[in-house]
C-alpha cells in the first residue's frame, strides 16, 4: 500500500463538514444502512431521506419487510424512481431471513451473494454498517480521485481494475479508518468536487490535487449526456405504475389505458413492467401489483 497522502486533510474536512444523515449515526442499524445504499442508487439524498424514514418506520427490519408481499414495497417505494430497487430489497429482506437469521451479514461474500447486491453496494454495507477495510466506489469517488490522482475531469463511465488498485492503495490499514475515509471522499464528492461546478476553493487538498494544478483539463472522452426523462419509456412506466400504488386493490385495463395517449409506447412499458415482476396481469383481465 502506498502512503496516503490526502488522509489527515480530507478527514479533518469530513469531520468539520459531513452532513448529519440517520444512516450514518452511531445507532444506525446494518439494515437501516443497506436500505439507505440501495436508494441512494441514482436517487439524491434530499428525495431519499423521507423515503428512507418511512421505510424504517414501516420495516424496522429485514424480517418485517419479508413478511409482506412484494407488492406492497413497490407501493411503499412510491415515486422514488427505478423500481425494481423495490423489488430487490424485498428480495434482500428475504434471502436474510432465509440465511442469516433475519441478520443483515457481516461478511463481504455474503453480501454480495444478496439478491440486488453488487459490488459497491456490498462494499458500501461492509464498511458503513461493520467498519471493515474495503474500497468503496460510487460516482462521487470515483470523480475524486479520478481528479487528484489521473487528472482527468471524469472517470470512465464504468470503473475498471487501475480504478480499484488505485482505492484499494489509498485505503488506511486500519478498518474503522479506512471506512471513514470511504464515506469522507464520497461526502467530498457530493459536496465539493462535484461534476459540474466543484468548489476548488474549499477542496483540503486542491493543492495536491493533479487535474487542478494541470489547468482543470476539460474532459476529452465520450460526450456526458444527461438522462431523459419527459417522453421516455421510464415517464410511462412510472404513470402506469402510480395508478396501481394509489389504489387499493386491482385495476381494469381501461384505468392504464387512459395514463398514456400512445397505445404503442403505453403497451411496451406495461410488457415491461409485468417482465420485471413490478405488475401482476389477472386471469380477470386486470392488474395489481405483485402479490
Amino acid at each position: 500500500m502506498t502512503e496516503n497522502p490526502y488522509r489527515t486533510a480530507v478527514l479533518a474536512w469530513y469531520d468539520a463538514n459531513a452532513r448529519d444523515l440517520p444512516w450514518r449515526a452511531d445507532d444506525a442499524t446494518p439494515w437501516s444502512v443497506l436500505v439507505s445504499e440501495i436508494m441512494l442508487q441514482q436517487t439524491p439524498v434530499v428525495r431519499v431521506l423521507p423515503a428512507w424514514k418511512a421505510w424504517l418506520e414501516r420495516w424496522p427490519t429485514p424480517a418485517s419487510l419479508a413478511a409482506e408481499p412484494s407488492g406492497e414495497a413497490v407501493r411503499m417505494w412510491n415515486r422514488l424512481g427505478y423500481p425494481r430497487r423495490a423489488l430487490n430489497l424485498h428480495a434482500c429482506a428475504k434471502a436474510v431471513v432465509d440465511r442469516h437469521g433475519g441478520e443483515v451479514p457481516r461478511a463481504h461474500a455474503d453480501l454480495l451473494a444478496l439478491p440486488g447486491v453488487g459490488v459497491y453496494t456490498a462494499a458500501a454495507v461492509a464498511s458503513f454498517a461493520f467498519g471493515q477495510r474495503h474500497a468503496v466506489l460510487d460516482t462521487n469517488v470515483r470523480r475524486v480521485l479520478a481528479r487528484l490522482e489521473t487528472g482527468v475531469e471524469y472517470p470512465p463511465r464504468t470503473p475498471g481494475r487501475a480504478e480499484y488498485t488505485l482505492a484499494e492503495s489509498l485505503l488506511p490499514e486500519e478498518p474503522a479508518v479506512a471506512a471513514r475515509w470511504g464515506v469522507a471522499v464520497m461526502e467530498l464528492g457530493a459536496l465539493v468536487c462535484t461534476a459540474r461546478a466543484p468548489k476548488c476553493g474549499v477542496c483540503p487538498v486542491s493543492d495536491r490535487c493533479a487535474w487542478a494544478l494541470a489547468g482543470k483539463p476539460p474532459h476529452d472522452g465520450p460526450p456526458r449526456r444527461g438522462q431523459s426523462y419527459a417522453g421516455t419509456d421510464r415517464q410511462v412506466r412510472g404513470r402506469l405504475l402510480a395508478v396501481l400504488r394509489d389504489a387499493p386493490g386491482p385495476v381494469p385495463k381501461a384505468a392504464l389505458d387512459a395514463v398514456w395517449d400512445e397505445a404503442a409506447q403505453r403497451e411496451r412499458a406495461l410488457d415491461a413492467l409485468v417482465a420485471d415482476g413490478l405488475v401482476d396481469p389477472l386471469e380477470t383481465g386486470e392488474y395489481a401489483l405483485p402479490g
